[in-house]
């Protein structure tokens, strides 16, 4: 009988090569029956979907599966096998088994890597087996099966031929017989002769061999008689939220947006009744046009051939080619086919297949509320065995289908409007001003709040007493009781009123916070962008499916954007899990092009509180044009996020008001550092460069150069240097290799000397940050600790180069902190100058939050606030850094007055905030110790904009042969703005507060103590 294997894929296999990846191919055996795979070049997780079948002589054999990682000079390298019994696909439910993974198993127990990856596998066996295929090598492994001879030789005819209805009932009965295995071809023939009069009962009636050859082809008929949107909604229903695959290596050959609908792009293109195909084929000059049903196979996949004759060019004939299509995913929004085009007519065409992949996703929505599509083509050479002419074949094939899909693409545009992504991605504010903020209602927000368990059990408490005490008597005075006051009798009726005082409390809280929300509807956190350059404007639309980390099931998100070192921060959404903030936030405009926007999201607990992830994601602007950027959905990333399936919804612009002269601009600073004349390259180049790593049209090329990449073998190729990226490409008897990362990506750059393999000239070795241009990986010569090293060398012009990438570099590394650090410097004596010399503590309600004698005298704990080194010991201690003040100077009279600045340690506090202070020094009335007031101002912690903190040191002299002094400080705070949970956040801020004072107070005297 026959065994149909299908390999559909493998993940997370190990890497062979040192470029990181493997060139894996699965060979399967059975017996002496050897078949292998196509090689998936330079990939973990390749992709096969191919099928083979097996003729299975016995059920004891194993079906092997090895996986091998295909090298050209030395022996495939071993990666991982899977040993399936064939009795267990037997025995298993329809006899089918899958589609599963299976984990690969190592050769034996002693070898080192024992994650081999997995891989998933379809094994059955087809329903039209003839007599369950049990021909002279059917009986292997079969126990005491009794057929004809009639069986044998109509088996025998192939293994695809049905049996008929009679002689299944035949070996059905038969099967019950015996339980012994027989395995011997002797065996088998001693059975047969035994069973000529089983042989003569049957032969008496003709055989049925047509009634099945009947019944299967009226279901292929019901099957191919489904109508095109029928079929749509079966692999719908089928569909099990497979990712949608990767474009093809070979090169993306249309990339488009349409003003239609993705179903009705699916339709248009693969529909059996489409009016496209016709026009097309007249085009491109095809003739005999075939166009196969569409039929699923194995239950899985949908599939139909195509099939035409190609028009005749310069080079070839016209010749026959055979077109398979398959949906590889079709969820109703998101449609991928494969079509696998075979010309065996051609020369050389039995060793290579061309494979074509069509994408269709959803596109951004048009302003008119019209829906569009992404269609993206890609394909690539599939090598079915090697060859000489590999290189020849695939420039030829590249030609011709680059000017296929031009004929495509124009036929296509001429049915359908295409849509322009420059000018879908530029209306910025048309896009911006669907994002109003619509105010909730009154009622709405009072059913967000009180439609809970608390408010219903506090009413009906309530309820209850007041019918209690309609019903009740007054009761006699007793025990401690006034007439005007009733105590509880018993311990019951203490609980009770305990509960009901609590629910109370609860009651008013929630009560509080509707009113605090019914105010702050409506509010706006955006900040307006200055300056002239590149702006940045990022509107945060929602989330879905926030991480919930508080005990109440949900969490208080926000999000940071940060850009160049500049953040911007999002309102605090409380207990939400699927937050709508509508908020749009601009960057100050940038010299330079920006290349990443980091996005995270945190809960917001306290300022002092340990600071909680919710997850994050970066944006790379080099891999989204404008119209990906105008309506993206970003998945986070995070244990908590992934396990929750996070994700934002973000319109992001990047713009820029200074024209065409940006470049200009850019390649006259660079010329100052290089020391050397910079063109402006040409637009034809620019596009070239683009379309050769796949970059948006911002990017231009600054430099390239001629250089060998150092891996295994020294590679000859390009070096090109643009403004936010460094890119290598070569092309070496068709192999090409390209990859490039972000200069923000580098850690250091080295010069090694001159060696021989160098041919004389420096080596120039660069190290990439931990974890940091992984896409760029196979390029690396080692990888050490995360960090992936880049050797380049025989440069034709080495000084040239060194200086253009050393310059680049720094430009792209030099952190906006260290920009300004200089120019803080320079200001940090005028800090706040220009404030009032009154701190306004008086309006400002206080309360003591510390007070102790310590033994000290009042002039050394003076000495906290001299600047000294007792002064920068105690705020060492107390988690400060940075530290940094002006001297006192005098405001009015004895009032003397100072600016301090520091930032908290990131055990202090996890945002790592900055801490701007204004501090008064002045004497007591009685002129027996001194007052010091402070102001603090938190910076870049949430919600620190929002209040100001107040301290008031009071030091009082105890008598002077103690010498001790007294300590009180109070604490206070000013609300500049109405946020919720002040109580929380007040609580959270005073406990660090007292911690931070005993922490001063204990280093004062262990100081004083050691003197």
């Amino acid at each position: 009988m026959k065994l149909s294997v299908r390999v559909i894929e493998a993940r997370n296999l190990p890497a062979m090569d040192l470029n990181g990846f493997s060139d894996p191919y699965v060979r399967l055996q059975l017996g002496k029956q050897k078949v292998r795979t196509n090689v998936v070049k330079k990939s973990l997780n390749p992709q096969w979907g191919e099928e083979f079948g097996f003729q299975v002589d016995n059920l004891n054999e194993e079906l092997l599966f090895s996986v091998l990682d295909e090298d050209k000079y030395t022996n495939d390298d071993f990666v991982g096998q899977l040993k399936i019994p064939v009795s267990r696909i037997f025995e298993s439910d329809d006899k089918w088994l899958g589609p599963a993974w299976h984990s690969l198993q190592p050769k034996n127990e002693r070898s080192k890597n024992k994650d081999c990856g997995e891989i998933l596998l379809t094994i059955y066996f087809p329903q039209n087996n003839s007599s369950l295929d049990l021909n002279g090598s059917g009986v292997h492994g079969l126990q005491g099966r009794k057929y004809a001879d009639e069986t044998i030789e109509s088996s025998s005819s192939g293994p695809l031929d049905p049996p008929s209805p009679l002689r299944v009932e035949e070996i059905a009965s038969s099967m019950e017989d015996k339980s012994c295995m027989q395995n011997s071809i002797a065996d088998r023939i001693a059975q047969i002769f035994n069973k000529h009069s089983d042989t003569d009962s049957l032969a008496s009636k003709p055989p049925e061999i047509s009634g099945p050859e009947v019944y299967e082809n009226k279901s292929e008929d019901k099957s191919s008689s489904d109508t095109f949107e029928e079929l749509m909604r079966k692999i719908e229903s089928r569909d099990q939220g497979n990712e949608i695959p990767n474009n093809l290596p070979g090169g993306v050959v249309l990339d488009q947006l349409y003003q239609i609908a993705p179903p009705d792009l699916n339709s248009l293109l693969f529909s059996p009744d489409s009016r496209f195909y016709k026009p097309l084929a007249d085009l491109q000059g095809s003739t005999e046009l075939q166009l196969g049903p569409w039929k699923f196979e194995n239950v899985e996949s949908l599939k139909r051939v195509v099939t035409y004759i190609k028009a005749a060019t310069k080079v070839i004939k016209a010749v026959k080619a055979t077109e398979e299509q398959m949906y590889l995913k079709a969820d109703g929004k998101v449609f991928a086919v494969l079509a696998s085009v075979s010309t065996p007519d051609v020369m050389y065409g039995s060793n290579f297949k061309v494979e074509v992949l069509y994408c269709i996703t959803p596109g951004p929505e048009l302003p008119p509320g019209e829906q569009s599509s992404h269609l993206i083509v890609s394909w690539r050479m599939n090598f079915l065995q090697g060859t000489m002419m590999k290189g020849i074949i695939e420039n030829g094939a590249r030609q011709g289908i680059k000017e296929s899909f031009e004929q495509y693409a124009s036929l296509l545009s001429e049915i359908i409007n295409p849509v322009d992504s420059k000018a879908l991605g530029s209306n910025k504010e048309q896009v911006l001003a669907s994002l109003h903020v619509k105010p909730p209602s009154d009622w709405k927000l009072a059913v967000q709040h009180f439609a809970n368990f608390t408010v219903v059990s506090s009413i009906c408490m309530g309820l209850y007493v007041l019918v209690h005490i309609w019903l009740a008597r007054p009761s006699a005075i007793q025990g401690l009781e006034l007439f005007w006051l009733d105590l509880p009798d018993s311990i019951s009726e203490f609980i009770v009123c305990s509960v009901m005082v609590l629910q109370g409390e609860r009651l008013m809280r929630m009560i509080l916070r509707f009113m605090q929300a019914r105010i702050k509807k409506g509010s706006n956190h955006g900040i307006k962008a200055q300056g002239d350059g590149w702006f940045l404007t990022v509107a945060l639309v929602e989330g879905i499916n926030i991480a919930a980390v508080d005990s109440s099931g949900s969490s208080d998100p926000y999000v940071v954007f940060t850009c160049k070192g500049k953040t911007r921060t999002s309102s605090i959404k409380f207990k939400k899990s699927d937050p709508q903030w509508n908020e749009i936030f601009e960057f100050d405009a940038m010299d330079e092009l920006p290349s990443v926007l980091d996005v995270k999201v945190y809960d917001f607990d306290g300022p002092f509180d340990e600071i909680k992830s919710l997850g994050h994601a970066e944006i790379n602007f080099l891999k989204y044009n404008k119209s990906d950027l105008a309506d993206l959905w970003i998945p986070l990333q995070g244990k908590l996020a992934q396990a929750c399936r996070s994700k934002l919804h973000l319109r992001v612009f990047l713009d820029n008001s200074r024209g065409g002269n940006v470049v200009r601009e850019y390649l006259s600073k660079m010329e100052k550092e290089v020391g050397r004349k910079m063109n402006v390259r040409s637009p034809q180049t620019n596009l070239a460069f683009q379309k050769l790593f796949g970059l948006p049209p911002e990017e231009f090329l600054i430099n390239d150069f001629t250089c060998h990449l150092k891996r295994k073998m020294p590679l000859q190729g390009r070096l090109f240097l643009s403004a936010r990226i460094i890119g290598f490409h070569t092309n070496l008897f068709g192999h090409q290799t390209k990859f490039f990362f972000l200069w923000e990506d580098i850690e250091d750059i080295q010069i090694v000397p001159p060696t021989l393999s160098s041919m004389g000239s420096p080596i120039i070795v660069m190290t990439l940050r931990p974890g940091r241009g992984m896409d760029a990986q196979h390029g690396a010569k080692t990888k050490e600790d995360g960090r992936l090293k880049f050797r380049f060398q025989s440069f034709v012009s080495f000084n040239i180069a060194h200086r253009t990438i050393m310059a680049l570099w720094k430009a792209r590394s030099l952190s906006p902190e260290q920009r300004v650090q200089i120019i803080e410097e320079s200001e940090a004596k005028s800090i706040q100058t220009d404030e009032s010399s009154s701190l306004g503590l008086d309006d400002v309600s206080m309360s003591e939050v510390y007070a102790s004698a310590l033994s000290v005298p009042v002039s050394f704990f003076m000495e906290v606030f001299s600047g000294g080194i007792l002064d920068h010991r105690v705020m060492e201690k107390a988690g400060c850094l940075n530290y940094f003040y002006t001297p006192w100077e005098s405001e009015k009279g004895d009032v003397y007055e100072r600016h301090i600045r520091y930032k908290f340690d990131k055990n202090i506090s996890c945002y790592r905030g900055e801490v701007t202070s204004t501090q008064q020094r002045s004497t007591l009335s009685d002129k027996n110790g001194w007052l010091v007031e402070e102001v603090m101002t938190l910076h870049g912690i949430p919600l620190g904009d929002n209040f100001n903190l107040h301290l008031r040191y009071q030091i009082e002299d105890l008598p002077p042969k103690s010498k001790r002094c007294m300590v009180r400080v109070y604490f206070g705070i000013t609300w500049l703005k109405s946020t919720t949970n002040q109580k929380r956040i007040t609580k959270n801020i005073m406990k660090n507060m007292q911690d931070r004072l005993k922490t001063i107070f204990c280093v004062v005297e262990r100081e004083f103590a050691a003197r």
